[in-house]
């Protein structure tokens, strides 16, 4: 793969979605750094280095810092994903939206519109929750947190923090059509990656100052490197079902009797569970943090990253949405459906119905086992903060976005190594063929 993407040189198309892609997200970083009206900084960062391994510390790891700052990207691109979620199970529940997503690039146009608006929705609800919350509470040192509390202040945030989200929406969007990758997980990718050097800076010190012994240092890093291979095995690894084509006679020509394979991949839903679960735990816990009644502080307390609960609840949705988003996306009806119309079948399976079931059940084996794979690695900061108390957080969903977007990347810009290059030869061949 290293050696395809060298080639990159050699396109200036390719070369120009990646620099696009680069600009927009240092864009998206620059605006990380612009605060919100309103707000004492000092006072704020104070109030966040005590809430540092709460549900608001991994808030402001995906939103890349900018929650902390409270920047106009501090609801991030959360509320997108949540009205996405939100219309997917919606799409299952109404016949109308069914309908649109049956209806080809025009439906899926409508159903992207009401996932905006829906996306505007969530934010101004958001916005309200930690706007007032905030009028209610202090730094540790007693000082407000914000300067001029009232009704300005609030409707000031609301569209402040509605506008950034809508601008990161469709910051991503531009990124997924006119750039390389998919643009709303490479901005999670860089809010993440940005953390990295903090981290590192951080471990060096607790090791300069004997906090941190260099034996523990050793046996962290290769456990990271270990768990960094195992999680692109996986990502990697397919469960490959054979088919075999009849053979077929069409006028003077026979056509089929090869055999091939239908390969289905281990966890096939990808980083999309835990994005989503996440995404869910955290509206709520959201207005649970900035909210000043009592039952509210004890929701947030529940829905702390390490707590019991929050844990359960957190593998269960995954294990929601593994099984949920692989039912949407991939169909065994239509698999065998499209196998039979074109002569294949699975060797000693009947086609069509038999053929359908049989897929399903292996589908519904391997879901299971990219659940708990995925829930593994989504418990693992919880397990090294509380068992050896690690300075920095690592693994979860936010090394599961990484890797898996890395390799999506990687493998999209190498589909277009792929293309460039078949087109070329077609060219050559051409052309020779002229001569």
């Amino acid at each position: 793969m290293l050696e395809g993407l060298g080639g990159v040189s050699k396109i200036p198309e390719l070369q120009r979605r990646i620099l696009f892609t680069l600009l927009l997200l240092a864009v998206y970083r620059v605006g990380v750094f612009i605060p919100t009206p309103g707000i004492d900084n000092t006072a704020l960062l104070a109030f966040f280095d005590q809430a540092r391994g709460s549900m608001l510390g991994l808030m402001d790891l995906f939103a890349g810092g900018a929650l902390s700052t409270f920047s106009i990207f501090a609801l991030g691109i959360m509320p997108y994903i949540t009205s996405s979620i939100i219309i997917n199970l919606l799409t299952v529940a109404i016949p109308h939206l069914e309908k649109l997503s049956k209806e080809g690039e025009n439906g899926r146009r409508k159903i992207t519109q009401y996932t905006r608006y829906g996306t505007v929705g969530l934010s101004i609800i958001q916005g309200f929750g930690i706007a007032w919350g905030l009028q209610q509470m202090a730094s540790p040192t007693g000082a407000p947190i914000v300067l001029n509390a009232g009704w300005g202040f609030i409707l000031m945030t609301i569209i402040t923090l509605t506008s950034g989200t809508s601008f990161l929406m469709w910051l991503g969007e531009t990124i997924t059509e006119k750039g390389i990758g998919n643009g709303i997980s490479l901005i999670i990718f860089a809010g993440i990656v940005c953390n990295l050097p903090g981290a590192i800076g951080n471990t060096w010190r607790l090791y300069s100052s004997g906090e941190l012994h260099f034996l523990l240092l050793v046996l962290l890093a290769l456990f990271m490197i270990a768990v960094i291979g195992a999680i692109v095995y996986v990502e990697a690894a397919q469960r490959r079902i054979p088919v075999q084509y009849a053979k077929r006679i069409v006028g003077r020509k026979m056509y089929g009797g090869q055999t091939t394979h239908l390969p289905l991949k281990i966890n096939s839903a990808g980083v999309i569970p835990p994005i989503f679960a996440s995404s869910v735990i955290m509206f709520p816990a959201t207005i649970a943090n900035f909210a000043p009644e009592g039952w509210m502080k004890t929701i947030s307390g529940y829905l702390m990253p390490g707590n019991f609960g929050y844990e359960i609840l957190f593998v269960a949705l995954i294990f929601f949405f593994c099984f949920f988003y692989t039912a949407v996306t991939i169909k065994p009806d239509d698999m065998a459906e499209n196998m039979k119309k074109f002569g294949g079948y699975v060797p000693g399976i009947r086609p069509g119905k038999k053929t359908a079931e049989y897929i399903e059940e292996i589908l519904e084996r391997l879901t299971f086992s990219g659940a708990v794979y995925v829930s593994i690695i989504c418990v693992l900061p919880s397990v090294l903060i509380s068992q050896l108390n690690t300075p920095f957080y690592f693994g979860g969903t936010s090394l599961l976005i990484v890797v898996g977007v890395a390799m999506d990347t990687a493998s999209q810009i190498e589909s277009h190594l792929l293309t460039r290059q078949y087109e070329g030869f077609m060219k050559k061949g051409h052309m020779a063929r002229r001569r």
